[in-house]
């Protein structure tokens, strides 16, 4: 029998997770290696320099630019308020002034006597990188970040938007299977993440974000509710950089789909703890999963293994193609020889039986593993 590797979805109470935090650009770290951190604690900071503003004295005095010299009120280097004149030009035996003015605040950078332009440079926006999640710093990367390793439970979803945020898990239905409406959206579950079912509805969704949900966690959710929640489509790109008040993480696919048992029963166990979330999502080369990470007290002292796991009879895996999208099922048979496909390629495949009860043979590029 051949062997394959299938990407697949984490869904388990127990692993080792790291995770690196990198600054944009080099600045300054600002915890030391074996330090222990919270989700909050500041790893590392810089400054995003401002953007060039150009000031036309030239122009606006109505002068050639090698006039301009004498008339400047500020040297390069020099820091600048909104207003402050920076350019000045009597005329008439000093009867009548013409001024220019700063209209940002930043400082002189430059002054060219060619076009008679000053370049001021807005004040540098400051960056700064948290841990994410409560862990120890196993690796400092000099001026840029650090690698973060935590024991826990993790589960990873099919799909998902919004950024990193974190908040208490509170569970708001009562299975799997029950769809989250508005009256389960209510004002105490601001800042938390609420793990639903099988879906949440469109006005349960502006409901939460109203009320300053950090996450919620279901099954499914239908195409339009999405669009309607983000006001435009989902491109092909990454998702995660939305600005949007609430981070959604659909664990199964489109459409009312019940929140797999195991999934619901592990987040059900950690109702009450702090989880760290992120709903970014890349389903092509280099694959990002949206996360839910809930760390323990206990530290693991074995490897965590690889990240793609064998797929055999017996592996619980997902389908990612339709028709069968989203659902669940467990490899039955790995037929080794090429089989041709309505595509017209030949195309390794596997038969599964699915948790609706159905046989099927589908290509192994369109499932993933469930993994343990």
């Amino acid at each position: 029998m051949g062997t394959a590797y299938t990407p697949g979805l984490k869904v388990t109470p127990r692993t080792t997770v790291q995770k690196t935090r990198r600054l944009p650009l080099k600045g300054q770290v600002t915890v030391q290696l074996g330090d222990l951190v919270q989700p909050e604690t500041v790893v590392a900071r810089t400054e995003l320099p401002g953007i060039m503003q150009t000031v036309r004295v030239a122009e606006r005095l109505s002068i050639e630019a090698s006039d301009v010299p004498p008339l400047l009120k500020v040297s390069v280097g020099d820091h600048v308020e909104r207003g402050t004149v920076v350019a000045e030009n009597k005329s008439f035996f000093g009867l009548l002034t013409n001024q220019v003015k700063s209209p940002v605040e930043g400082v002189v950078e430059l002054f060219s006597p060619v076009s008679g332009h000053l370049g001021i440079r807005l004040t540098p926006s400051p960056v700064e990188v948290d841990a994410y999640i409560q862990g120890k710093v196993t690796e400092v990367i000099p001026e840029e970040g650090v690698v973060i390793q935590t024991s826990g439970a993790l589960v990873q979803g099919i799909f998902g938007v919004g950024g990193e945020r974190l908040g208490e898990l509170k569970i708001i239905v009562g299975g799997p299977d029950e769809v989250v409406d508005e009256d389960r959206i209510t004002e105490d579950l601001a800042g938390k993440v609420a793990v639903g079912g099988s879906n949440i509805t469109g006005p349960a969704l502006k409901k939460a974000a109203g009320f300053g949900v950090a996450g919620i966690v279901v099954g499914g959710i239908i195409d339009k509710d999405l669009i309607e929640y983000l006001g435009h489509d989902i491109g092909v790109a990454i998702t995660g950089q939305e600005k949007i008040p609430t981070t959604l993480i659909v664990t199964e696919g489109f459409g009312v789909m019940r929140m797999a048992h195991r999934t619901y029963d592990l987040l059900k166990s950690l109702e009450g703890k702090r989880a760290s979330i992120n709903g970014a999502t890349q389903i092509r080369a280099g694959v990002i999963r949206p996360e839910i990470i809930v760390p323990t007290a206990e530290e693991i002292t074995t490897s965590a293994g690889p990240d793609e796991q064998s797929l055999d009879v017996g592996t619980r895996i997902r389908v990612i193609r339709e028709p069968y999208f989203g659902i669940l099922g467990e490899v039955t048979a790995l037929p080794p020889e090429p089989v041709l496909v309505e595509s017209g390629s030949k195309v390794r495949i596997l038969e599964a039986e699915l948790e609706t009860g159905e046989k099927v043979s589908v290509p192994r590029a369109n499932v993933e593993i469930i993994q343990e």
